[in-house]
Formats: C-alpha cells, structure tokens, sequence
C-alpha cells in the first residue's frame, strides 16, 4: 500500500466535513448578505463567511481550520448571550448545530490528518476550549426559566365574598359559562389538589360525527356539554344533539337536524362548521323565582310557563335555524315558531351557503331566546347583518331586533325588509344579568377586517368592544370600544365574565372583558364606567390610501400583552430557519401592536388568534382570582390590490390563499408567521397558564404550559410552552383544568402557585372548554369534548370523555 494512497484516504472524512461547511457557509453567506442590506443583524454575513473559509481550509487539509471554527465558534457564543441571555429555547438553535460540528471536527478521524502526526496544537486546545464554552453556557441555560413568574396565593378566601352568580345545583352546568355570568366556576369541591392526580377514567362515548370528504377544512369540536335536567347534553359540528347519562355515558336520545346544504354543491361552501354549545330553559326555575323588574317602556311581557316543553334545549344550526327541543325527549317543540324551529334567514337578505349561522350557544332569559350570528370575514362588502334577535321563549314570536347598524330602532322589522347590510356581528357568547336587566354583547367588527375606508359611524361605534342591552326591549344601555377602528381582527372572542368585585371603594359588580390584544378591560357593568383604569395610547400611523387609523388605542392597565417583537426574537430549529424568519421580519412593516395593514406586509402581534380568544378566562369569586391561559402567536397580513386579487390563488380558508373582500379596493393575504419548516417564527413560549389577584390587579404567577409532542414532526414531549384554543374552569377547591393545548391532554392545576397535578392523554385535540358535574351517584366528574380542530390541524375525533376519582 503506497503512502500517497493511504494519506489521500485519511483525509476523506475532513474533506467530506469541509464540503459541508462550505455548503453552510454559502447559504449563511447569501441569507446574511440580504438581512444585513435590510438593516438586519451582520452576524450571518460574518458566520458564512467563516464557514466558508473553514470548509475551504479543511479541503486544503490546513490546520488552520481548528482555530478558524475555533473563532466562529466562540464568537458565535458570545453573540448568542449577547442576544438572548441564558435562555435554553434561544440558545439552542444557534449554537447546537455549530458546537456539534465542532466535536466532530476534534474526532481523531477528522483532527489528525491536519495536524500531521502532532498530538496536539493551539488551533486544537482553542477548538476544545470554544466547545467546552459552548456546552458550559447552555447547560447553564437550562436552569433558568424566562418569562416565567414563580408566585404563590396565600389565601383561600377574601372576606365577605361569596358566588353571586345565578343560583342552580351545585353539580349542575346549565349554561356554556356554567352560568349566564360566564364565570366557568363549579362550587364543587371533591375533587381536590391532593387527591386530582387520582382521576381515572369513568367512561367514554363516541358521538359518530366525524369530518367527512366535504366538509369545511376548519370542521371544528368546540363544544362545552350542559349538566341540567339529571342529564348531560352534547352537540357536534353537524348540529346534532345528544343526551347522555351523566353516570355512564349512555345515550338517552339524539336529535339530528339533517343539516341543509343551502343550494352549495357541498359543505366546502363553509368557511367553518362548529357548535360551541346549546342554551337550556326550564320554567320550574323561572316560577321558583321573583318576576325580574321590566323598564317603563318594555316591550316584552312574561310568558305562561309552557306545558308542551317546560324544559328546553335551543340549538342553532348551521343552516341558519334556531330549534326548540324537549329537554326530556329531544322532540321539537311544536309550540315554539313553525312547528318547532325558527328561520334565522328572515330579513337577512342573501348570503353565501355558510357564510352567516350562530356558532356559539342563544342566551336565556326568563321571557326570551336572544341570538347572534357569525358572518364569515373578508368574502365581500356586502355580508349579512349582525344583527341580534330576541324571541319568545316559548312561542318563538320575534320581540325584538337589535342592528347595530340601525340601534335606535328595536321594533321587530316589517316582512320584506331587510336588516342593514354588513353591520358589525356578535358571534361569540352572551353574558346575562337578569338582576340588573341587562344583556352584554363582545361584538366583532365589520368586515373586512383590514380594510375599513368606508366603515359607517354606526358600525365604527359598535364595533370591537361589549354593547350592554336591556333584556326587555334591546336598546342600549351603554357601550364601550376596545378597538378603535379596527383594522386587526380584534373581535371580542371571550364571553365576558361577571362577578362581584372586591376594591378599594367597595364591592362592584363587575364585568371582565378579555381581549385579542392582551388588555383584560374591567367595567362596572351597570354603567359601562371602567373599574382599572383604561388609556388611551399613542399608537403607530399610516393607513393605506383611502383608509385611517385612530391616532390611539384603549389600553386596560390590567393586561396581558406581551413585549414588542424584537429581531433576535426570531426563532428557528436551526440558524438558516431562524435567518429565514429574521430576512421575514426585517421585510414586513412592523412598529409594533397596532402596525397598520400594508402593501408591504405587516406584522400582526398579538395575532388573529389573540392573547385570548373565544375560550375567554374564568375566575374564582371567593378567591377573588382570574385563571388564565394566554397564547402569543404572530400573524402577518399584506393587502392585495383589487386588480390583482383575480389573479391570486383562490381563498382556501380564512388563513389560507387571498381573502377577496370583493367591493374593497383591496383583498388580503392573512396567515401565521411561521418559519419554513412550519413552527412559529417568534421564540417560545407560545403558551402560559396565570393567575391574576383581582383585588390588587398583580400576576401572581405564570408559567409555560404544554409540550410539542403533537405537532413537532418527532412525538418527544419537550415542553415549551404550546398555545391553546378553548377556555378553562375552576373550582371552589382551588383547582383549573385546561384541555385546549396543541397537545392532546387534559391538565389540572393548583390555582394557588400554578403547579400542574394531574394530566390525561385524550384520543384527539381538546380544543374546547372542560367542565364539571355531579353525577347520579354522587360523585363529581371532570367532562371533555375531544374533537380537534380542522384550522389549527390538531388530531380529530368524536371523543366525550368522562373523568371521576376511583370508587
């Protein structure tokens, strides 16, 4: 064997090492030259060029190249810290990559043919010691948590407050909030902090509902089950109703609406098809009661309790109708409009198969079924009504209608006309004070969402805040705006939560409004007037041509917002995913929350997501806390001008492909910032539970919540912090369960320092809002829907799980 032969095979490995360096270096080169031209970091322009004059040293064999990566190595350390600090999430993707090269390039195999039978030279020693300072720092990283507040509640109880939401058993549920007050708090406390991590599985069942080949992409399971009436009652994304034995899981009766397709050839007409709940009556509970107090001028009269169906479930379906069941039977009651239902398409003038049908639950009353709609966003200008319909509850005769674009008028509408067209909705939950008459409206805003040049100061006024109502004849009692002139999305998703509040002038009926944007905005809502202080902040300017923005916006002092995105905010598996995010956001227009739409692209952060969404927050009125599970997600829109939007890839949802707005001078390209390998561009977390102490307004604690292991492309449950789509509950024995992760668990807490106590896996995404019962036998259950979601891609199913501590 010659010597010649046998030195060119030794030194393969580090040639084949070099290649790939150079390869690195060139893409770090290209993507470095372009983000510094941005005004972006120089560090990839200098790393490629590192690696590109280390590749080419290790194919010249020279032992120059263990001290170059050397360098690379230690100053790319440096920066790291520079940059993000001891922060585990941060740190790894820029440096795991380079410091696993580096070991690699001290293997005998690689080392030696450079340094040409030494042992050992300074280029060596320095590489070993670049390596060890890497390793070093992030070990060390991994003891540290950012962003995280560790804290602790001490007490158990505030003086003097109590539960002053409406009364109902206490194992019972019987709104979607558990209460019309959307408070989400059981007084039930069996199931307690010490004993929760015993919860077994009781029983399961299986609704057979499932996504099939024609549905909508975004078929969704959000539904919360009531617990009224000895019995349990489910609905699924096809409007189907199922009662179920609370005990066992049984079927006891299911109704099936036999959806309509309207005339589309399909349900893919939809832009959605969801269900978050049904409403229950029972007039028992009304005669148990004193008459509410009616205003001098109302138009509504007490209704005879009825002897067709004196417990009602109201179900809204997707083709546009509001149907009475017989709580006992699940028959349609025949007293209750024509024949057991009432068509929601009255007065609303013409619509796209899909495009306008209530997605979440009729409030209740003791006189009336009062309903929204959602209107599906950015399709057109020429959108049905927001409108709100108030009806009999027992006949189903309209007693009033509330158009925010007509809001003085609440006289139902003649035959044959037609309510104002694309005024803002109310898509989402009502929350109901009989005591003080009042209904409360979180109002969306009037689409297009990003283009508002020829908004109405009716729609302007209404739009993206809560609108209290009078029970009794629909007019307004008060309104206060959130967003002004919203160009983001910023609808109020959460139903707002009321209770008394304990402060430093005295206990106050409250009303708790969480938001898309992070501000948690706290009224007095017998007058609207703010209890924590709400100001108004200069926010950024310039709208394109033909629109505005307001020159500030209200921000709550109570809040959860998170801080401005920053470049090395910009996050990525590896140094060229993370590049490509920073080159992303380094392009886009982006001053912050509130940076206008643009042709250019902008960043929307908070997102359309939201901090919070239609899972809202729940609370603890003894305690006087608020659980929360906020969610930090970026977003990015770029208006599309009209003339182009047609030859634009079709609207494939309402985040995918170009949002038309027809009639608009511009269409929109909405969709998640992610990086190109499909996770979030901004760094983790992406997902907290918190608790707020109401008395003070302080964060108690918070801390990152859920794991990757669904939707990383390996199943490993690294725990970083995940968002959530759906809402949580309390309970009067201090623990919250949250289901709504992008992992499938179910999880409990200790509201009092944020420790989680007990997880369950779920057969599918728990994109939905948990809640708790008593069963027959006494014992208290822990119930969830576990259906996944179709927008957010989550595993989906048609699983109502039941959990109870062993016998």
């Amino acid at each position: 064997m010659s010597t010649d032969g046998a030195l060119s095979r030794s030194r393969l490995l580090p040639s084949l090492l070099g290649i790939l360096l150079l390869l690195m270096g060139l893409a770090l080169l290209a993507g470095g030259i372009k983000l510094s031209m941005l005004g972006g970091s120089l560090y990839y322009l200098l790393a490629g060029i590192g690696l590109v004059l280390t590749g080419l040293l290790l194919l010249a064999a020279r032992r120059a190249a263990l001290s170059l990566y050397a360098l690379v190595l230690f100053a790319s350390t440096v920066w790291a810290l520079w940059e993000v600090g001891l922060d585990w999430w941060q740190l790894v993707p820029r440096l795991a990559m380079l410091f696993a090269l580096g070991i690699v390039l001290l293997l005998p195999w690689f080392r030696r043919p450079l340094l040409r039978g030494q042992v050992s030279t300074l280029g060596s020693q320095a590489l070993s010691a670049a390596v060890v300072i890497a390793g070093v720092t992030a070990l060390a990283s991994l003891f540290t948590n950012p962003g995280e507040i560790k804290g602790r509640l001490d007490r158990d109880a505030v003086p003097g407050m109590t539960n002053t939401a409406p009364a109902m058993p206490d194992g019972d549920w019987n709104s979607y909030g558990r209460s019309a007050h959307g408070d989400r708090y059981s007084p039930l406390a069996q199931i307690t902090p010490e004993n929760v991590s015993k919860l077994v599985p009781a029983w399961t069942y299986r609704t057979g509902d499932l996504p099939g080949p024609n549905d909508p992409g975004e078929t969704t399971a959000e539904n919360t089950p009531l617990k009224a009436n000895g019995m349990l009652y489910v609905c699924t994304p096809h409007s189907q109703v199922i009662a179920l034995d609370p005990d066992t899981g049984k079927e006891i009766w299911r109704f099936d609406p036999k959806l309509s397709t309207q005339n589309a050839a399909n349900f893919k007409g939809w832009a959605h098809m969801t269900c978050r709940g049904v409403s229950y009556h029972d007039d028992a509970a009304y005669a148990a009661t004193e008459q509410s107090p009616a205003t001098p001028d109302a138009t509504a009269t007490a209704a005879p309790a009825s002897n067709v169906c004196p417990r009602r479930i109201f179900l809204p379906t997707a083709d546009t109708r509001l149907i009475a069941l017989d709580a006992d039977t699940g028959k349609m009651c025949e007293d209750f409009g024509d024949k057991g239902q009432v068509d929601l398409r009255s007065n609303i003038g013409s619509f796209t198969a899909g495009g306008y049908y209530s997605t979440s639950p009729a409030a209740v009353t003791r006189n009336l079924v009062i309903i929204g709609g959602h209107v599906t966003d950015n399709v057109s200008i020429d959108e049905p009504s927001g409108v709100i319909r108030a009806f009999d509850v027992h006949t189903g005769r309209l007693v009033w209608n509330w158009d925010s674009g007509n809001p003085d008028e609440t006289t139902p509408i003649a035959e044959g006309q037609v309510y104002t067209r694309n005024s803002p909705n109310m898509w989402s939950i009502f929350s109901v004070d009989e005591k003080l008459g009042m209904l409360y409206l979180p109002m969306g805003n009037q689409t297009p969402d990003q283009w508002g040049g020829d908004r109405t100061p009716e729609s302007e006024e209404y739009s993206a805040g809560v609108t209290a109502l009078d029970i009794d004849t629909g007019r307004v009692r008060w309104t206060f705006q959130f967003t002004h002139h919203d160009l983001w999305d910023m609808d109020v998703g959460g139903q707002p939560t009321l209770m008394d509040l304990k402060t430093a002038d005295g206990v106050k009926p409250a009303l708790l409004a969480s938001t898309k944007q992070g501000s948690i905005y706290v009224l007095d809502r017998s007058t609207g007037q703010p209890i924590v202080p709400i100001h108004e902040v200069p926010v950024p300017q310039g709208a394109v041509e033909g629109d505005h923005t307001s020159p500030t916006q209200p921000m709550s002092e109570l809040h959860m917002m998170p801080p401005v995105l920053e470049e090395h905010d910009m996050w990525g598996v590896t140094p060229f995913d993370q590049m490509l995010c920073r080159i992303d956001f380094k392009s886009l227009r982006y001053d912050g929350i509130y940076t206008p739409p643009s042709l250019q692209g902008s960043i929307v952060y908070p997102g359309n997501f939201g901090v919070f969404d239609w899972g809202g927050i729940s609370i603890d009125p003894v305690r006087q806390i608020a659980f929360l599970n906020p969610s930090y997600m970026a977003f990015k829109s770029k208006l599309v001008p009209a003339a182009e939007v047609a030859g634009s890839p079709g609207r494939k949802s309402e985040t995918e492909g170009v949002q038309p707005n027809k009639g608009a001078p511009y269409g929109v390209i909405l969709e998640p910032m992610l990086s190109p390998m499909g996770l979030p561009c901004q760094a983790p977390a992406w997902g907290y539970v918190s608790a707020i102490d109401l008395t003070t307004n302080k964060l108690i604690w918070k801390h990152k919540n859920g794991t990757v292991r669904d939707s990383a492309p390996a199943p490993i449950p690294l725990s970083m912090g995940v968002p959530s789509l759906g809402g949580t509950f309390t309970t009067a024995s201090g623990i919250a369960f949250l289901s709504g992760t992008l992992d499938q668990y179910l999880r409990a807490y200790d509201v009092k320092n944020g420790k989680q106590l007990w997880e369950a896996r779920l057969p599918a995404g728990g994109q939905t809002t948990p809640m708790t019962y008593t069963g027959k036998d006494g014992k208290q259950y822990v119930l969830v829907v576990a259906g996944g979601h179709g927008g957010l891609g989550t595993k989906q199913g048609d699983y109502v799980l039941a959990f109870k501590l062993p016998d």
